[in-house]
């Protein structure tokens, strides 16, 4: 089995972790990447590093694929989109990669994709919201559950939820960092307060680099919303919550696209306080597709020795059945062939970890498989309890459902 080559990569200074690769009769399938293995995005880059690295074993540890030894050849960037361009040039044009995949989050994925369109190369992305919306460029792929309207997606169950209460709620503050995917993420929001029928009293956008979130939420409390929606990455979301704490937020729901919910290690920084908020969430603690509990555990057993995510349901899911698909599209066509390999994610539904998967023309998935999820009756804040179903509940959609909302959030926490 060959050893990868990982390399973390910094503009003005590059480290290099390279381990040497032992000579094959065949050279390595090269396949390049990115993740944000430092930076504010960091926690979720490294699982999605990990997935992409357990996929590789497998295969490697199967033979290979097309008979030849897999390699990643990886770099840092650091969660910042700006890295994107030269580091995907680097990749394909002085690397010479064979194949390409990811990258990890919305904000990179969007400067990613005019890079692989120059070069007509092929990739799956990890959980980025509408990259492709204004591109639509067919070599594009994404392991994310928001179906073929995304930017509606995520927040379609929040606002299902709140048109059912008794009484509705009547108005609503929008809150969001000004990144790429908070921005489509509020998109939809509003759109979908609009269909229920919510009045939106507030509607701003804060920088990312937004550190004192009292002020925020005063002047969101000044408009007393019912409800407040929020969306950002993890910075903003323990930002917004130890805030809504601090200034006493007095809402019938709060909640969103709120990406430091995603990892345990922001649940277990909030503890007590995410009581209360709804999460849209891409995957759920009862999903069991076929393989999905052997890759977890193997990643548990890493992640215990690597200090990532204890639990890695957010995201492991989806890296290593990104790779599944890149890797059995290159067995279906048999060749390294990256327009081929488009056409043929197109024409076919893959099996992964994470479910059956298929593809709109914007490589969006043909399926909404989101869930909302409050969190309930935290007590201590421990691993067991964002373990547990009865702690972690989830509220939509109803094929799914496994508790009641409390409400009002106030009350809720």
């Amino acid at each position: 089995m060959g050893y990868v080559t990982r390399v973390a990569f910094c503009l003005g200074g590059m480290t290099a972790l390279a381990g040497a690769l032992p000579a094959h009769a065949a050279d390595p399938i090269k396949i390049g990447c990115s993740s944000s293995m430092t930076g504010d995005v960091a926690v979720n880059g490294k699982q999605v590093m990990i997935g992409f690295e357990l996929w590789r074993d497998d295969i490697n540890a199967k033979g290979g694929l097309l008979g030849r030894q897999v390699q990643l050849d990886c770099y840092d960037d650091q969660s910042n989109p700006s890295l994107i361009p030269s580091i995907f040039t680097k990749l394909i044009e002085v690397d010479k990669v064979d194949l390409m995949i990811g990258p990890y989050a919305t904000n990179m994925a969007v400067p990613a994709i005019p890079i692989l369109m120059q070069h007509n190369m092929t990739t799956v992305a990890v959980t980025a919201l509408a990259a492709n919306s204004q591109f639509h460029y067919p070599g594009y792929f994404v392991m994310l559950s928001s179906g073929p309207d995304p930017r509606h997606a995520f927040s379609e169950g929040f606002f299902s939820i709140a048109a059912a209460m008794n009484p509705k709620p009547k108005t609503l503050a929008l809150a969001g960092a000004d990144a790429e995917f908070a921005k489509n993420s509020i998109d939809g929001a509003r759109d979908n307060a609009k269909k229920v029928g919510i009045d939106i009293v507030y509607d701003k956008a804060y920088p990312p680099n937004t550190t004192d979130f009292v002020s925020v939420m005063h002047a969101i409390e000044a408009t007393h919303p019912d409800i407040l929606y929020n969306a950002g990455y993890n910075p903003d979301t323990v930002g917004m919550v130890q805030a809504a704490h601090e200034t006493g937020l007095k809402t019938q729901l709060f909640g969103g696209t709120m990406i430091g919910l995603a990892s345990t290690a922001g649940r277990l920084q909030l503890g007590k306080l995410t009581n209360g908020i709804l999460y849209t969430d891409a995957f759920s603690l009862g999903f069991n597709f076929p393989g999905l509990q052997d890759v977890l555990k193997r990643y548990q057993e890493r992640a215990a020795k690597e200090g990532t995510d204890p639990i890695g349901y957010s995201y492991i899911p989806f890296a290593y059945g990104a790779m599944q698909i890149l890797g059995d599209a290159v067995k279906g066509v048999g060749s390294l062939d990256n327009q081929k390999i488009a056409q043929y994610i197109h024409a076919h539904e893959f099996n992964t970890i994470a479910g059956p998967i298929s593809f709109t023309p914007d490589g969006e998935w043909t399926e909404n498989r989101m869930v909302v999820v409050q969190f309930q009756n935290i007590d201590k804040g421990t691993l067991d309890e964002f373990k547990s179903p009865k702690h972690v509940v989830t509220l939509w959609p109803a094929k799914y459902k496994d508790g009641t909302l409390m409400a009002p959030y106030e009350a809720a926490k």
